[in-house]
């Protein structure tokens, strides 16, 4: 049988391994967004001052000012929301168990409704209902899944704001490096540098999607380059 990306073995073993450490959203989304944005917003710099005429010395202290403070704000906001999303997890899980404590026939019959939307009928309803609510912990869970839409997963907000930082930072230095590595014509070789930036992470994110690696690299390519056009274009208003 042929192999797929993402199969995986089926064996008692390897279920109770996979299940037991549920892998939860995962950090590509917080990846992903720091590198775009690392990328988009200190290209914007770059070409902002470059099309204003102002000196590469200009390009790289604002760039790095940019990689630095805006790589900790994103991952600072990052974390915050991340930490509130966690926080309301917790306050819904407090109300179910005190729902569960105080009006326990309701919620058995919103466990059974959540239950009956997964297929389950009949003398199997009957007793999924009696075994799950005898595990209260079990119980909780399944209402916050099943009532909220809640995965069974907490985010880890640090976590999350490391993986915004880091993805930032690397892909942010991109388009300072010739800036720094004091190489003739510079700014031409940025701006290949930073399209070859957003085409390779959107392509790499294909990786977790259906669409193919080539059309994943130009969307993010379409959207860094318009916001460099855009951060250019208002650069060379302001050149004297």
């Amino acid at each position: 049988m042929d192999q797929h990306p993402g199969d995986h073995g089926h064996s008692q073993a390897e279920v109770e391994a996979r299940i037991n450490a549920p892998a939860g959203r995962g950090y590509l989304r917080d990846t992903v967004y720091g590198a775009i944005d690392g990328s988009v917003t200190t290209f914007a710099i770059v070409a902002g001052v470059a099309g204003a005429g102002l000196s590469p010395w200009v390009i790289i202290a604002l760039g790095i000012a940019n990689v630095l403070a805006d790589g900790f704000s994103m991952a600072a906001g990052n974390y915050s929301g991340t930490k509130a999303e966690l926080d309301d997890a917790s306050r819904l899980r407090q109300i179910e168990e005190r729902h569960i404590r105080k009006y326990p026939e309701g919620e058995k019959r919103e466990l059974r409704e959540i239950l009956r939307r997964k297929g389950l009928s009949g003398e199997a309803l009957d007793g999924a209902v009696d075994q799950i609510s005898q595990n209260r912990e079990q119980w909780v869970q399944m209402m916050l899944e099943g009532e909220y839409g809640l995965a069974s997963v907490d985010p880890h907000p640090l976590r999350a704001a490391w993986a915004t930082f880091a993805a930032f930072l690397a892909a942010g230095m991109i388009p300072l490096l010739p800036f720094l590595l004091g190489l003739e014509d510079a700014f031409r070789i940025s701006t290949i540098l930073t399209l070859a930036t957003f085409f390779g992470i959107g392509a790499y994110k294909s990786r977790w999607s259906l669409a193919p690696w080539w059309r994943s690299g130009l969307e993010t390519l379409l959207i860094g380059g318009t916001a460099a056009a855009i951060a250019y274009f208002v650069g060379t208003l302001f050149n004297v």
